[in-house]
């Protein structure tokens, strides 16, 4: 009998799949790994004047994926467009889609531009909505507010 030990060669990746560098592995890899397939999760989507930030749980509030206006490129006044709040939900609902995500309840704060078009984002990456409520805290005329800005 022979001593060697051969190595099993992996499969060769489809054509046109992105190719990750030795020692990386891919979103989907790592979930099919891992076995764990999150069906249904909350959508957390803080639209603020200056930025959008998008996170994606699971049911219990373990952050699955998270985005923000900056992580996705954007600087200074562009942040706070419709347009960056599309491009960090969108890539925030990629990795939980790849982790097996196919519902969530979406939850809003803030008063910023890119409420709607967060949603609507989500939606197109491949996830169902099923709840949408805006959880933006609403003083009951608690503190004295902070004196009013002149411009």
């Amino acid at each position: 009998m022979s001593d060697e030990i051969k190595k099993e060669e992996a499969p060769a990746a489809p054509a046109g799949a992105p190719v990750a560098a030795e020692g990386e592995q891919s979103v989907q890899e790592k979930a099919r790994k891992s076995g764990k397939s999150i069906p249904a999760g909350i959508a957390f989507i803080r639209s603020t004047f200056n930025n959008t930030q998008v996170s994606i749980a699971d049911a219990r509030g373990g952050v699955i994926s998270w985005s923000s206006a900056g992580k996705a490129g954007f600087k200074g006044s562009r942040k706070s467009t419709a347009y960056a709040a599309t491009i960090v939900a969108q890539d925030a609902a990629r990795v939980a889609v790849a982790k097996g995500m196919h519902e969530c309840e979406v939850r809003m704060q803030g008063a910023g531009a890119g409420r709607e078009s967060a949603v609507r984002a989500i939606q197109t990456a491949g996830i169902r909505v099923t709840q949408i409520t805006d959880t933006t805290p609403v003083p009951h005329n608690g503190c004295r507010a902070r004196k009013r800005r002149r411009v």
